[in-house]
Protein backbone atom coordinates (compact mmCIF):
# COMPACT_ATOMS: atom_id res chain seq x y z
CA UNK A 1 0.00 0.00 0.00
CA UNK A 2 1.19 3.51 -0.86
CA UNK A 3 -0.05 7.06 -0.46
CA UNK A 4 0.02 8.75 -3.86
CA UNK A 5 -0.09 12.55 -3.99
CA UNK A 6 -0.38 13.98 -7.50
CA UNK A 7 -0.09 17.61 -8.62
CA UNK A 8 -1.54 19.06 -5.42
CA UNK A 9 -1.86 22.86 -5.34
CA UNK A 10 -3.35 25.35 -2.88
CA UNK A 11 -3.38 29.16 -2.99
CA UNK A 12 -4.90 31.05 -0.05
CA UNK A 13 -7.05 34.15 -0.46
CA UNK A 14 -4.14 36.38 0.57
CA UNK A 15 -2.18 35.11 -2.44
CA UNK A 16 0.14 32.77 -0.55
CA UNK A 17 0.86 29.66 -2.63
CA UNK A 18 1.02 27.06 0.14
CA UNK A 19 1.27 24.05 -2.21
CA UNK A 20 2.73 24.29 -5.69
CA UNK A 21 2.12 21.17 -7.81
CA UNK A 22 3.22 18.74 -5.07
CA UNK A 23 3.64 15.09 -6.10
CA UNK A 24 4.92 12.40 -3.71
CA UNK A 25 4.80 8.61 -3.36
CA UNK A 26 4.86 7.56 0.30
CA UNK A 27 5.29 3.85 1.16
CA UNK A 28 4.70 1.98 4.42
CA UNK A 29 7.20 3.08 7.06
CA UNK A 30 8.45 6.34 8.48
CA UNK A 31 8.40 9.19 5.96
CA UNK A 32 9.89 12.54 6.87
CA UNK A 33 8.47 15.78 5.52
CA UNK A 34 11.19 18.31 6.21
CA UNK A 35 10.90 22.05 5.75
CA UNK A 36 11.14 25.39 7.56
CA UNK A 37 8.15 26.98 9.26
CA UNK A 38 5.74 28.23 6.61
CA UNK A 39 6.99 25.81 3.96
CA UNK A 40 3.56 24.29 3.35
CA UNK A 41 3.95 21.16 5.50
CA UNK A 42 0.90 21.75 7.68
CA UNK A 43 -1.24 22.65 4.67
CA UNK A 44 -0.24 19.36 3.06
CA UNK A 45 -0.96 17.42 6.27
CA UNK A 46 -4.38 19.02 6.70
CA UNK A 47 -5.23 18.31 3.07
CA UNK A 48 -4.25 14.63 3.38
CA UNK A 49 -6.30 14.47 6.59
CA UNK A 50 -9.34 15.87 4.65
CA UNK A 51 -9.49 18.97 6.88
CA UNK A 52 -9.20 21.33 3.93
CA UNK A 53 -9.64 21.22 0.17
CA UNK A 54 -6.85 21.75 -2.37
CA UNK A 55 -7.42 23.87 -5.48
CA UNK A 56 -6.30 20.98 -7.69
CA UNK A 57 -4.66 17.57 -7.57
CA UNK A 58 -5.43 14.07 -6.33
CA UNK A 59 -4.58 11.87 -3.34
CA UNK A 60 -4.95 8.08 -3.24
CA UNK A 61 -4.36 5.69 -0.35
CA UNK A 62 -4.13 2.36 -2.10
CA UNK A 63 -7.39 2.20 -4.09
CA UNK A 64 -9.08 4.85 -1.92
CA UNK A 65 -9.65 8.26 -3.47
CA UNK A 66 -8.95 10.43 -0.43
CA UNK A 67 -10.53 13.67 -1.66
CA UNK A 68 -13.72 11.98 -2.85
CA UNK A 69 -14.07 9.35 -0.11
CA UNK A 70 -13.35 11.47 2.95
CA UNK A 71 -15.38 9.42 5.42
CA UNK A 72 -13.70 6.20 4.30
CA UNK A 73 -10.28 7.80 4.71
CA UNK A 74 -11.12 9.07 8.21
CA UNK A 75 -11.94 5.53 9.30
CA UNK A 76 -8.36 4.49 8.57
CA UNK A 77 -6.56 7.72 9.58
CA UNK A 78 -4.69 8.59 12.77
CA UNK A 79 -3.80 12.26 13.18
CA UNK A 80 -1.67 14.04 15.77
CA UNK A 81 -1.69 17.78 14.99
CA UNK A 82 0.92 20.18 16.34
CA UNK A 83 -1.58 21.49 18.88
CA UNK A 84 -4.40 19.39 20.25
CA UNK A 85 -6.82 20.00 23.09
CA UNK A 86 -7.90 17.72 25.92
CA UNK A 87 -10.21 18.01 28.91
CA UNK A 88 -7.59 18.88 31.56
CA UNK A 89 -9.36 17.34 34.57
CA UNK A 90 -10.09 14.08 32.78
CA UNK A 91 -7.79 11.09 33.22
CA UNK A 92 -5.97 9.52 30.31
CA UNK A 93 -8.03 6.35 30.69
CA UNK A 94 -11.36 8.21 30.66
CA UNK A 95 -10.39 10.43 27.74
CA UNK A 96 -9.21 7.52 25.61
CA UNK A 97 -12.39 5.63 26.39
CA UNK A 98 -14.48 8.62 25.31
CA UNK A 99 -12.50 9.03 22.09
CA UNK A 100 -12.73 5.29 21.38
CA UNK A 101 -16.51 5.53 21.62
CA UNK A 102 -16.49 8.46 19.18
CA UNK A 103 -14.28 6.37 16.89
CA UNK A 104 -17.04 3.77 16.73
CA UNK A 105 -15.83 1.18 19.25
CA UNK A 106 -19.25 0.68 20.88
CA UNK A 107 -18.71 -2.69 22.57
CA UNK A 108 -17.71 -1.84 26.17
CA UNK A 109 -15.34 -4.81 26.62
CA UNK A 110 -13.63 -4.20 23.29
CA UNK A 111 -13.32 -0.51 24.16
CA UNK A 112 -11.80 -1.27 27.56
CA UNK A 113 -9.34 -3.76 26.07
CA UNK A 114 -8.37 -1.30 23.34
CA UNK A 115 -7.72 1.51 25.83
CA UNK A 116 -5.68 -0.78 28.08
CA UNK A 117 -3.57 -1.98 25.16
CA UNK A 118 -2.87 1.56 23.92
CA UNK A 119 -1.95 2.79 27.40
CA UNK A 120 0.55 -0.05 27.70
CA UNK A 121 1.90 0.52 24.18
CA UNK A 122 2.53 4.21 24.84
CA UNK A 123 3.96 3.52 28.32
CA UNK A 124 1.19 5.46 30.04
CA UNK A 125 -0.58 2.67 31.88
CA UNK A 126 0.83 3.56 35.29
CA UNK A 127 -0.41 7.13 34.75
CA UNK A 128 -3.81 6.10 33.39
CA UNK A 129 -5.79 7.65 36.30
CA UNK A 130 -3.80 10.88 36.35
CA UNK A 131 -5.45 14.07 35.07
CA UNK A 132 -4.15 15.08 31.67
CA UNK A 133 -3.35 18.55 33.04
CA UNK A 134 -0.59 16.92 35.10
CA UNK A 135 1.11 15.28 32.12
CA UNK A 136 4.57 16.38 30.98
CA UNK A 137 5.11 17.42 27.37
CA UNK A 138 6.37 13.97 26.45
CA UNK A 139 3.46 12.24 28.16
CA UNK A 140 0.99 14.50 26.34
CA UNK A 141 2.57 13.59 23.01
CA UNK A 142 2.44 9.89 23.84
CA UNK A 143 -1.22 10.33 24.76
CA UNK A 144 -1.68 12.08 21.42
CA UNK A 145 -0.23 9.05 19.65
CA UNK A 146 -2.47 6.73 21.70
CA UNK A 147 -5.62 8.56 20.55
CA UNK A 148 -4.30 8.64 16.97
CA UNK A 149 -3.89 4.85 17.02
CA UNK A 150 -7.53 4.20 17.91
CA UNK A 151 -9.11 2.08 15.21
CA UNK A 152 -5.82 0.61 13.92
CA UNK A 153 -5.14 3.26 11.25
CA UNK A 154 -3.30 2.44 8.03
CA UNK A 155 -2.12 6.06 7.79
CA UNK A 156 -0.74 8.08 10.70
CA UNK A 157 0.12 11.77 10.41
CA UNK A 158 2.17 13.52 13.10
CA UNK A 159 2.83 17.26 12.79
CA UNK A 160 5.90 18.68 14.62
CA UNK A 161 5.64 16.02 17.35
CA UNK A 162 8.92 16.59 19.23
CA UNK A 163 8.92 20.40 19.47
CA UNK A 164 9.48 21.34 23.11
CA UNK A 165 10.38 17.85 24.32
CA UNK A 166 13.48 17.26 26.42
CA UNK A 167 16.10 14.76 25.08
CA UNK A 168 14.79 11.84 27.15
CA UNK A 169 11.19 12.38 26.11
CA UNK A 170 12.25 12.83 22.50
CA UNK A 171 14.11 9.50 22.51
CA UNK A 172 11.10 7.69 23.98
CA UNK A 173 8.92 9.26 21.30
CA UNK A 174 11.38 8.19 18.59
CA UNK A 175 11.21 4.59 19.79
CA UNK A 176 7.42 4.61 19.80
CA UNK A 177 7.16 6.08 16.30
CA UNK A 178 9.72 3.61 14.94
CA UNK A 179 7.70 0.69 16.29
CA UNK A 180 4.48 2.03 14.78
CA UNK A 181 6.17 2.68 11.43
CA UNK A 182 6.91 -1.00 10.89
CA UNK A 183 3.28 -1.67 9.95
CA UNK A 184 1.65 1.54 8.70
CA UNK A 185 2.42 4.69 6.73
CA UNK A 186 3.67 7.31 9.18
CA UNK A 187 4.19 10.84 7.88
CA UNK A 188 6.39 12.90 10.17
CA UNK A 189 6.13 16.61 9.41
CA UNK A 190 8.93 18.59 11.05
CA UNK A 191 11.51 21.36 10.73
CA UNK A 192 13.89 19.45 13.04
CA UNK A 193 16.52 17.69 10.93
CA UNK A 194 17.44 15.26 13.72
CA UNK A 195 13.90 13.85 13.72
CA UNK A 196 14.26 12.75 10.10
CA UNK A 197 17.85 11.54 10.53
CA UNK A 198 16.88 9.35 13.48
CA UNK A 199 13.65 7.91 12.17
CA UNK A 200 13.01 8.01 8.45
CA UNK A 201 14.05 5.77 5.57
CA UNK A 202 12.38 8.08 3.06
CA UNK A 203 11.86 11.83 3.05
CA UNK A 204 11.00 14.96 1.14
CA UNK A 205 12.25 18.51 1.50
CA UNK A 206 9.52 21.10 0.96
CA UNK A 207 9.98 24.87 0.76
CA UNK A 208 7.61 27.61 -0.36
CA UNK A 209 5.09 24.94 -1.29
CA UNK A 210 7.43 23.07 -3.64
CA UNK A 211 9.08 19.66 -3.28
CA UNK A 212 12.84 20.24 -3.60
CA UNK A 213 13.89 16.64 -2.96
CA UNK A 214 12.19 13.28 -2.51
CA UNK A 215 14.02 10.04 -1.75
CA UNK A 216 16.18 8.35 0.85
CA UNK A 217 18.12 10.60 3.26
CA UNK A 218 21.29 8.67 2.37
CA UNK A 219 20.80 9.57 -1.32
CA UNK A 220 20.41 13.24 -0.46
CA UNK A 221 23.57 13.22 1.65
CA UNK A 222 25.51 11.35 -1.05
CA UNK A 223 24.66 14.05 -3.59
CA UNK A 224 26.73 16.51 -1.54
CA UNK A 225 29.73 14.22 -1.08
CA UNK A 226 33.00 16.15 -1.49
CA UNK A 227 31.20 19.48 -1.86
CA UNK A 228 30.84 20.68 1.74
CA UNK A 229 33.63 22.69 3.38
CA UNK A 230 33.82 24.29 6.79
CA UNK A 231 35.76 27.03 8.51
CA UNK A 232 35.68 28.76 11.88
CA UNK A 233 35.62 32.54 11.43
CA UNK A 234 35.25 35.67 13.52
CA UNK A 235 31.73 37.09 13.79
CA UNK A 236 32.88 40.18 11.89
CA UNK A 237 33.98 37.97 8.97
CA UNK A 238 30.69 36.14 8.38
CA UNK A 239 29.20 38.74 6.05
CA UNK A 240 32.36 38.89 3.94
CA UNK A 241 32.36 35.10 3.55
CA UNK A 242 28.67 35.14 2.62
CA UNK A 243 29.53 37.52 -0.23
CA UNK A 244 32.51 35.47 -1.47
CA UNK A 245 31.24 31.90 -1.01
CA UNK A 246 28.05 29.88 -1.26
CA UNK A 247 27.43 29.73 2.48
CA UNK A 248 24.70 27.25 3.35
CA UNK A 249 24.77 27.48 7.15
CA UNK A 250 26.44 29.18 10.08
CA UNK A 251 26.28 28.13 13.72
CA UNK A 252 28.10 29.11 16.89
CA UNK A 253 30.61 26.64 18.30
CA UNK A 254 32.08 27.80 21.63
CA UNK A 255 30.87 31.29 20.78
CA UNK A 256 32.56 31.42 17.37
CA UNK A 257 30.76 31.02 14.00
CA UNK A 258 31.41 27.79 12.10
CA UNK A 259 30.32 28.19 8.50
CA UNK A 260 29.58 25.49 5.95
CA UNK A 261 29.91 26.33 2.27
CA UNK A 262 29.08 24.50 -0.94
CA UNK A 263 31.89 24.20 -3.49
CA UNK A 264 32.63 21.57 -6.12
CA UNK A 265 36.35 22.37 -5.78
CA UNK A 266 38.68 23.10 -2.87
CA UNK A 267 38.03 26.77 -2.00
CA UNK A 268 41.32 27.12 -0.12
CA UNK A 269 41.54 30.07 2.31
CA UNK A 270 41.57 27.81 5.37
CA UNK A 271 38.48 25.77 4.52
CA UNK A 272 38.61 22.05 5.30
CA UNK A 273 36.44 19.27 3.85
CA UNK A 274 33.70 17.86 6.03
CA UNK A 275 31.36 14.92 5.57
CA UNK A 276 27.94 16.13 4.46
CA UNK A 277 24.93 15.41 6.64
CA UNK A 278 21.20 15.91 6.37
CA UNK A 279 21.44 19.39 7.83
CA UNK A 280 23.67 20.37 4.90
CA UNK A 281 21.09 18.86 2.53
CA UNK A 282 18.31 20.83 4.18
CA UNK A 283 20.06 24.21 4.08
CA UNK A 284 21.52 23.76 0.59
CA UNK A 285 18.13 22.80 -0.86
CA UNK A 286 16.09 25.60 0.70
CA UNK A 287 18.75 28.17 -0.22
CA UNK A 288 18.61 27.03 -3.85
CA UNK A 289 22.28 26.04 -3.98
CA UNK A 290 21.78 22.35 -4.71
Amino acid sequence: MELQIQNLSKVYQNGVRALDNVSLTIPVGMYGLLGPNGAGKSTLMRTIATLQEPDSGEIHLGTLNVLRQKQELRKTLGYLPQEFGVYPRTSAQEMLGHLALLKGITDSKQRKDTVEALLHRTNLHEHRKKALSGFSGGMRQRFGIAQALLGDPRLLIVDEPTAGLDPGERNRFYSLLSEIGEDVIVILSTHIVEDVMELCTNMAVIHQGKVLFAGAPSEAVKSLEGRIWQKSVAKSEVKEHEQRYRVISSKLIAGKPLIHIYSAENPGNGFTPVSADLEDVFFSRISGIE
